[in-house]
Parts: C-alpha cells; sequence; structure tokens
C-alpha cells in the first residue's frame, strides 16, 4: 500500500468515526431503546445517507450497512463486543483496557482486532452490564460480579484496582449446553465411563466433581444431573446461575451480593441450611467455595444422598484437602480425623476433570473414596487418562484406562438396579478410547 493510499485509508476511517459520532447525537436515545431493533433500522440507514452525503464521503451500501450495525449495537447491545457475543464458539472474552480483546475459542486463547474507542466507552459498556442487574461500579466499589440475558458470568474490574484501565472477563454458557454425546464425540470420556458415572448418579451416590478454571466442571455436572428422575426435587445452589436442569421439579437458588452499603448479602451457607428445610430429594451446589462444605457434608451424610457439587482442584486428593480447609472455615474447632472421616462417608466419588494443553478437555480420572487409614482418606482410581507425549500439531496424545480394581461401589450399584459389565473393572488395565 502507498502512502497515499494509508492516507487515504485513515482520513476514510476518520470520517466513518465522525458520521457514527454524529449519527448517536440525532437518535432519540430514549425513544430508540424502546423499539425494536428492525424497526429502527429503516430511520438509521436515512439518516446515515443524509450525513454520508454531507460529509461528502464515498461509501458502499455494505459499509453503510455496517454503520447502521454498530449503532444498533451501541443503543441495544454492548457495542464493539456484540459480534462475539452471536458466535456460539467463543467461550471467553476477555477485555484488557480498550485496547486489547482477547477471546477463547476451542480452549485456545487468540487475540482480535476490536477495540473500544477509550476507556471511557469501556466503562459505558461496563455499566450498561451491571446496571442491568442492579449493581454499580465506581471507585468505591471498583470490582463487581454480574450475569448477561443470556446466562454468561460477567466480572469488572476498573482503577485503582486495575493499573492499566477497566477490564472486563464474560464467561458465556452456550443456550444449548453441551450433552452426552458431545463429550463423547470431543473424547472426554468413554462410554463406559460415561455408562458408570451414569449409575452412580441413579443410584444416588454423592459425587464431588474436580478440576481447574475452563476445565469443564459445570458442563459434567450438567450432563449427570440430567440422569435424575424426574420423579425427584432437586434444589440448586450457586454463586452465578450457569446450570440448565432440564428436570421440572427444580427450585434454583442463587446468592446475593451486598448492597451499597455492605448489608445484605446472603451467602452459600445460608442457601444450603435453609434447602435442608425445603424437602430437597437432591441438592446441588454449583461450586462449593467456603463454610458451606460442612452443612454440605452434613447433609448427604443425613439422607439427602444423590447430591453433587465441584471444587477447584488440580487432582483428587487435593480436591479432598481444599474440602477439608474449608469445613476448617466454619470454625467449630472440629478435630481433623473427625472432618476427613466425615468426608469419606459423605463423598463416594471422586470425578477430576482438566483443560489440557491443546485446549481439549478431558476426565482424567474416575476416583473411589474407599475410607479412612489412620489420619490418610484412602482413594482408589477406577478409571484414568494416561497422556504419552504430544502430536507434530501440538495435540496431546493419551488414552483412557482402567485400573483393573472392582470398585467397592459396584455392589450398591448392583442393590440399586444398576447392571454394568464385569468386563468394565476386572482384569489387567486396558486400553478403552484413544
Amino acid at each position: 500500500m502507498t502512502r497515499d493510499a494509508v492516507g487515504l485509508a485513515i482520513d476514510f476511517n476518520a470520517v466513518k468515526g465522525e458520521i457514527h459520532k454524529k449519527l448517536i447525537q440525532q437518535l432519540d436515545l430514549e425513544r430508540v431503546t424502546r423499539l425494536d431493533r428492525d424497526a429502527v433500522r429503516g430511520d438509521l440507514r436515512e439518516i446515515i445517507e443524509k450525513l454520508v452525503t454531507e460529509e461528502s464521503a464515498p461509501m458502499s451500501f455494505q459499509e453503510r450497512q455496517r454503520i447502521a450495525e454498530e449503532v444498533l449495537d451501541e443503543v441495544f447491545g454492548l457495542g464493539p463486543l456484540e459480534p462475539l457475543l452471536k458466535d456460539p464458539q467463543i467461550s471467553d472474552i476477555l477485555v484488557n483496557t480498550y485496547k486489547q480483546v482477547y477471546i477463547e475459542r476451542g480452549g485456545v486463547l487468540e487475540r482480535t482486532p476490536i477495540q473500544f474507542r477509550d476507556n471511557g466507552h469501556l466503562m459505558l459498556i461496563i455499566d450498561r452490564i451491571v446496571s442491568a442487574v442492579g449493581r454499580h461500579v465506581d471507585e468505591s466499589s471498583p470490582m463487581v460480579d454480574a450475569r448477561l440475558s443470556d446466562g454468561s458470568r460477567v466480572n469488572a474490574i476498573i482503577p485503582p484496582l486495575s493499573l492499566d484501565g477497566p477490564s472486563l472477563s464474560i464467561r458465556r454458557f452456550g443456550n444449548q449446553p453441551l450433552r452426552a454425546q458431545d463429550l463423547l464425540g470431543k473424547n472426554t470420556l468413554t462410554e463406559g465411563m460415561l455408562e458408570f458415572l451414569q449409575g452412580c448418579v441413579r443410584a444416588r451416590l454423592n459425587l464431588l466433581i474436580s478440576g481447574g478454571t475452563g476445565a469443564g466442571k459445570t458442563t459434567l455436572l450438567n450432563v449427570l444431573s440430567s440422569y435424575i428422575s424426574d420423579r425427584e426435587r432437586i434444589v440448586t445452589i450457586e454463586d452465578a446461575a450457569e446450570l440448565h436442569l432440564h428436570q421440572e421439579h427444580v427450585v434454583r437458588l442463587e446468592t446475593r451480593p451486598a448492597n451499597i452499603e455492605g448489608k445484605g448479602a446472603i451467602h452459600q451457607r445460608q442457601l444450603v441450611i435453609n434447602s435442608l428445610r425445603m424437602r430437597p430429594d437432591r441438592i446441588i451446589v454449583g461450586e462449593v467455595r467456603g463454610a458451606e462444605a460442612l452443612d454440605m457434608l452434613q447433609a448427604m451424610n443425613t439422607g439427602h444422598d444423590g447430591s453433587l457439587t465441584t471444587i477447584h482442584a488440580n487432582s483428587p486428593r487435593d480436591g479432598l484437602s481444599r474440602l477439608e480447609t474449608m469445613v476448617a472455615m466454619a470454625n467449630l474447632n472440629l478435630p481433623e480425623h473427625a472432618i476427613r472421616r466425615q468426608i469419606a462417608s459423605a463423598i463416594q466419588l471422586v470425578i477430576q476433570v482438566s483443560r489440557l494443553s491443546d485446549g481439549t478437555r478431558k476426565v482424567v480420572a474416575v476416583s473411589e473414596i474407599t475410607g479412612v487409614e489412620g489420619d490418610v482418606i484412602t482413594v482408589q482410581d477406577i478409571f484414568v487418562y494416561q497422556k504419552m507425549g504430544v502430536g507434530e500439531n501440538g495435540e496431546v496424545l493419551g488414552e483412557f484406562v482402567t485400573s483393573g480394581f472392582r470398585p467397592h461401589i459396584a455392589d450398591r450399584l448392583q442393590l440399586s438396579g444398576v447392571r454394568l459389565a464385569d468386563e468394565l473393572f476386572e482384569g489387567s488395565p486396558v486400553s478403552l478410547h484413544r
């Protein structure tokens, strides 16, 4: 491109920006926001034609349409982020000040060419998000969690805590959550593993799903919860509503943050305690992260079996250690051996999920809690994903194998009417799926 061509491109972008600005100024925003996008589109075209004529800027029909779409996004949506929100393949949108926007697609981070005009423009979008759910963000309250209308989870943090400018993170959850067949198609687990986990849910075993951020804990929890009978009453407890249960008899509870005065917060522990008075057959805690762990364990040990929850941890044993620490946060001065015995009695299975270096997600371990020996909770692997290296294109190579041990809970599954082939567990470790 020649120097003159570069200059023309810069001038054209400047003209387009000027038209965009004047268009916003001429619109009756209060009236427009009450109308449908399609109803406004015709009016926008007429105004754009007039402004283009005034600016003496040659613009194609497609370019005028693009400006109209951008203005509609500014008025009705989240501005430059709208095209990203329309892409179902994008799972995370990460805004690092107005100049940098990253996305995660297929488990891999990539930078986009999208930018905001300035930090003020980004703050306007953040305010629009948080005000829609009755929240606010300013220097006195520079951090906020919110939720978009489609259920996506949003976190915003602004100066003075964010040194370079406002930062926005959007964790997306599709309107159509992944199903069991989708996990099989992505080789997240094998048919035999899924059949076993399905039997554990129907036999009312208590399951703990462990994994790191973005590993697929909530996705797997959604899939496993689909095996709960429609005849059971389910109570879900979450910090931010992410679960999509298809059963009819579901009561959804969500925590509430403190108001501007720092009052009125409702924490997960209060909701867990309250759920016990709601006659639940199953209690599903989206993620256990504090003192509510004690009340959840007690519920599991007092007739509310078949409960499910997730926890942030890098391995099944790390998950149990974190759970032990959370129980201690309840400040009841319980001895360590009592906590460990309660954990071993309450939870039968720990499922470890991981996001691998190539972005794929795998169930890397299905482990059974077999009891307590001395001061140690004993854990036995049933299924394991063994890594075998990295391919030429960076893909992780590996296979699912059995441990060769028949789990203690197999008899309980059989008594509950769940029939599983002995070959699924017995014999020497064998490859299940590559």
